[in-house]
């Protein structure tokens, strides 16, 4: 079994930075595509960017693209998003998740969740 587990949530003006973790504990997850959704009440869980386990390959919403960096570091079974020029519509819950086989973008096919981490951006 493997839990991710997301930090670096946070309050943040429009325009700001954040970074957001997601370690995993158990089995290594060297063998899953690691990938970050975001919620808003009321909405369906969004893709926001995936990158697959070996860290060759890295895809993003086009709402982020050029905003947001997903990165991984194997050797600390942690991945990572750099969020920069955040706006209101950042504003979510973030998940981070663990995915094996199927489209990346579809929240079914991610085999493992974290429990989220708050984002607040102020305008």
């Amino acid at each position: 079994q493997v839990q991710p587990v997301e930090s670096g949530g946070g309050l943040v003006q429009a325009g700001g930075s954040l970074r957001l973790s997601c370690a995993a504990s158990g089995r290594t997850f060297n063998n899953y595509d690691m990938g970050w959704f975001r919620q808003t009440p009321g909405k369906e869980r969004e893709f926001v960017a995936v990158i697959t386990w070996r860290g060759g390959s890295t895809y993003y919403a086009d709402s982020v693209k050029g905003r947001f960096t997903i990165s991984r570091d194997n050797a600390k079974n942690t991945v990572y998003l750099q969020m920069n020029s955040l706006d209101s519509e950042d504003t979510a819950v973030y998940y981070c998740a663990l995915r094996s086989a199927g489209g990346y973008c579809y929240s079914a096919n991610y085999d493992y969740w974290g429990r989220g981490t708050q984002v607040t951006v102020s305008s």
